[in-house]
C-alpha cells in the first residue's frame, strides 16, 4: 500500500471510529475556548450548560462574561479548576456528563421508541441508563457508541429507534441529563413479559417501574 493510500485508509479507520462513539476521548479535539472565542465549539458549550442551567443567556456563539461565569460554576460544582476557560479537562467532563443538541436528540429517540407509553418516571430512567453507560467504563464513552452499540437496545435492532420522539421524551431527556435518575444508578433494563435474553435475568434488580425492571 502506498504512502497516500495509507493515510486515506488511516483516516477514514478513524472517521469511523469518531462516528460510531468507539474513538477514545483522549484522541477527541478539544479546543479551548475562552474569552473572545466565537464559533460553533463556544454554541456546544453554551447549550450543554443551558441544558444543565448554567447558562441563563440565549445562546450566540460568543464566549463572553455570562458563559465564563457559568463554564466556572459548572467547573466548581465537578471538580475542575474554576478559570472559566474550556479546555481538555473541562471538555472531558462536558463530553461525560452532558449532550450537545445532536445527541440529545439522539437521547430522545432512544427514550420514545423504547420507552413511550410508560409512565414519565420510566422514561427518564430510561435515559438514566444512557447516561450512565456513557460515565461507566464498561461501555462506550459517546452516546453514539453506546445507543448503536450492537445488540444493546431493541429499538435500534428493529428499527423503531428512527421514529419522531414526542416533546415528552424531549422533556425527559434533559431531566436525565440534569440528573434525575430514577433507575437507582441501573446499567440495563427490560420487560420480563417480552425479554428472550435469558442473561439479561441474571442481572441483579434494583427496581421496576412501569414494565420495565432497572437492574445492574
Amino acid at each position: 500500500m502506498t504512502n497516500m493510500k495509507q493515510k486515506v485508509f488511516v483516516s477514514f479507520i478513524a472517521l469511523m471510529l469518531a462516528i460510531t462513539g468507539i474513538l477514545p476521548e483522549s484522541a477527541q479535539a478539544a479546543t479551548v475556548l475562552k474569552s473572545g472565542s466565537a464559533n460553533g465549539d463556544v454554541w456546544d458549550v453554551q447549550y450543554r450548560l443551558k441544558v444543565l442551567g448554567y447558562y441563563q443567556q440565549p445562546l450566540d456563539g460568543k464566549y463572553g462574561r455570562e458563559t465564563i461565569r457559568a463554564v466556572q460554576r459548572f467547573q466548581q460544582d465537578y471538580g475542575l479548576p474554576g478559570d472559566g476557560i474550556t479546555g481538555a479537562q473541562t471538555w472531558k467532563a462536558l463530553r461525560k456528563y452532558t449532550l450537545n443538541r445532536e445527541e440529545m436528540d439522539i437521547l430522545a429517540k432512544t427514550i420514545y421508541s423504547e420507552g413511550r407509553g410508560e409512565p414519565y418516571i420510566g422514561q427518564v430512567a430510561i435515559g438514566a441508563v444512557v447516561m450512565n453507560r456513557i460515565q461507566s467504563s464498561e461501555f462506550p464513552n459517546t452516546i453514539r457508541g453506546v445507543v448503536f452499540q450492537p445488540r444493546a437496545f431493541t429499538a435500534v435492532d428493529d428499527g423503531q429507534f428512527w421514529l419522531t420522539p414526542n416533546a415528552t421524551a424531549y422533556r425527559a431527556a434533559e431531566e436525565a441529563v440534569r440528573g434525575w435518575d430514577p433507575s437507582g444508578e441501573a446499567l440495563f433494563y427490560y420487560n420480563p413479559r417480552t425479554a428472550t435474553n435469558a442473561w439479561i435475568r441474571t442481572r441483579p434488580a434494583i427496581k421496576t417501574i412501569g414494565n420495565h425492571i432497572f437492574t445492574m
